[in-house]
């Protein structure tokens, strides 16, 4: 005898996407517990940056730093201290591009160095620092453009630096600039 296969009707799923809400894992790992920041000025915009990310803070001498040729703009020369030559960085350049910088590189003041790194933010002003906690930020709920923004600080409202955000648009420059 012959039996004839059952007939399998496909189940159907139908799914309703969850409104898509920024994990804690999305920000950086300072940022689950309250931190430390540092306030300081960069061409009239106030920013912070978590403790747990400097080095140390320098005076910037007139001759404190040497230009060297054929350097993107962003790369304002090397800075000698006391542990080794750092890169310095035009910090305007980077978390504000859309602006004319030439003329505010006379009002640089202190080279903020990053822990970890071989380069150094330039700054205008240095200022005190801060306790926060993790709710006293606006953080970012998208990482496209302006890689570096961690989020705002709501009471002071300024920047919050992703340092390590920022550090890999350095690196992908620098190799982008070595393959040039």
């Amino acid at each position: 005898t012959l039996t004839t296969p059952a007939v399998v009707e496909p189940e159907v799923v139908t799914t309703v996407a969850e409104p898509v809400t920024p994990t804690s894992s999305e920000r950086p790992a300072w940022s689950e517990e309250p931190f430390e920041c540092l306030l300081f000025d960069v061409a009239g915009l106030k920013l912070a940056v978590p403790l747990v990310s400097l080095g140390s803070i320098y005076p910037l001498e007139a001759d404190g730093i040497t230009p060297i040729f054929a350097q993107p703009d962003w790369f304002i020369g090397i800075m000698p201290t006391p542990v080794g030559n750092l890169k310095v960085l035009d910090t305007a350049r980077w978390v504000m591009p859309e602006r004319d910088h030439d003329k505010l590189k006379d009002d640089l003041r202190f080279v903020i160095s990053i822990d970890g790194y071989a380069w150094g933010l330039a700054v205008n002003a240095v200022h005190q620092s801060i306790h926060l906690q993790p709710e006293a930020v606006k953080w970012r709920t998208s990482k496209r453009g302006r890689e570096w923004l961690a989020g705002t600080v709501i009471e002071h409202m300024c920047a919050l630096l992703d340092v390590h955000a920022l550090a890999e648009q350095v690196r992908q420059k620098e190799q982008g600039a070595a393959k040039a």
